[in-house]
């Protein structure tokens, strides 16, 4: 391993160093207690501070500054990679790298560790990329169970829709890097060239042809937010037709080129390609629900901020729903049903842009 300082040189970190910090280096990527250590929460927001004063105690520095950042760190890998699980794994590399600095060399620990968790991001999304080819069906990002204040941040939520998470899986994972610092965290161009290893006026190349990517494909209402009330009011009609069989509502909410998600991974079924056209997303609903609802309980959720839907049949998580609506139609509806993607659905995942 090597220690990367502000100029990006890299220096030789002893193994000695390494053993010594590798258990607590792993409970801080992870957001767990380092040995010895308590915490009030079993997730990744716990609180992992030691006493200042005790041996070790620059490790309890690094551990407090990547902490403090955490938070942000994680809704930076998760969306470049739209999968909350490799998100984790880019945050355990970069925390791995951030304890082998000199802090005293950092002048900014939040830029440092911004750019070490997108220089991680951009190797693991080149790894997926070449992983989704082979993907059994249509691919969807992971759900997370999101706190109120990301329904609120309307940015921030519209940034982890699912659709714009769709959308951002169309750009090159240089483009996707871009466009998210600058757009969602409004990093500057210098730190964005330093963070992807591109000069700043082709950075600020890479993000217009980025934005104008977007703006082709991005959700068609004002600025690609949708009100919750919105999407409320589809899934609404959708958990309607589900409880009862009736399932008019929700067929004259669908627009005439909805199409219909569905993601088991090769695990549950879903149709191994996406369904389109209201006439065939009506007839697989109007297949499907009615056997759906004798069997399934149907709970609201905040879900990568916005309304959606938890199945449960006969008591366990069975699939996650959620919804796009253009111009007050359902223009998409997806159902996240692998259950890998939904290990993460019974707690919530802090995102932020600060």
């Amino acid at each position: 391993m090597s220690e990367h300082t502000t100029d990006g040189t890299a220096t030789p970190v002893t193994a000695a160093a390494t053993r010594t910090t590798a258990a607590s280096a792993a409970a801080a990527a992870r957001g767990g207690t380092a040995p010895g250590r308590t915490t009030a929460a079993p997730h990744h927001d716990a609180d992992i501070r030691g006493p200042a004063d005790r041996p070790g105690g620059a490790m309890d520095a690094a551990t407090e500054a990547f902490v403090a950042h955490r938070n942000l760190l994680f809704t930076v890998a998760y969306e470049m990679l739209g999968s909350a699980a490799d998100a984790e794994d880019v945050l355990q590399e970069t925390w791995l790298r951030w304890i082998a600095v000199d802090l005293a060399a950092v002048r900014e620990p939040r830029a440092y560790l911004v750019r070490a968790t997108t220089r991680q991001a951009l190797v693991r999304l080149r790894t997926l990329s070449r992983r989704r080819e082979t993907y059994v069906g249509p691919w969807l990002p992971e759900p997370l169970l999101t706190t109120r204040d990301v329904a609120e941040d309307v940015e921030l939520a519209d940034s982890v829709s699912t659709a714009m998470l769709l959308v951002l899986e169309t750009l090159a994972p240089t483009e996707r890097a871009v466009f998210v610092l600058r757009e969602v965290f409004a990093v500057d161009y210098a730190e964005i060239a330093a963070a992807v290893d591109k000069s700043p006026a082709a950075v600020r190349q890479i993000a217009h042809r980025a934005r104008a990517h977007v703006a082709a494909r991005r959700p068609r209402a004002e600025q690609g937010t949708v009100p919750a009330a919105e999407s409320r009011r589809a899934l609404a009609a959708f958990r309607l037709a589900a409880e009862t069989g009736d399932l008019r509502e929700l067929l004259d909410m669908l627009a005439p080129d909805v199409v219909l998600v569905g993601d088991g991974g090769g695990v549950r079924t879903a149709a191994t390609a996406p369904v389109s056209g209201a006439d065939a997303v009506g007839a697989t609903l109007s297949a499907g629900l009615p056997e759906l609802g004798r069997r399934a309980t149907l709970e609201w959720l905040l879900v990568n901020g916005s309304p959606a839907l938890l199945v449960r049949i006969d008591g366990e998580v069975d699939d996650v729903v959620t919804v796009r609506v253009d111009d007050g139609l359902i223009s998409a509806l997806y159902v996240v049903r692998n259950p890998e993607k939904l290990s993460r659905i019974g707690y919530e995942t802090r995102i932020t842009r600060a």
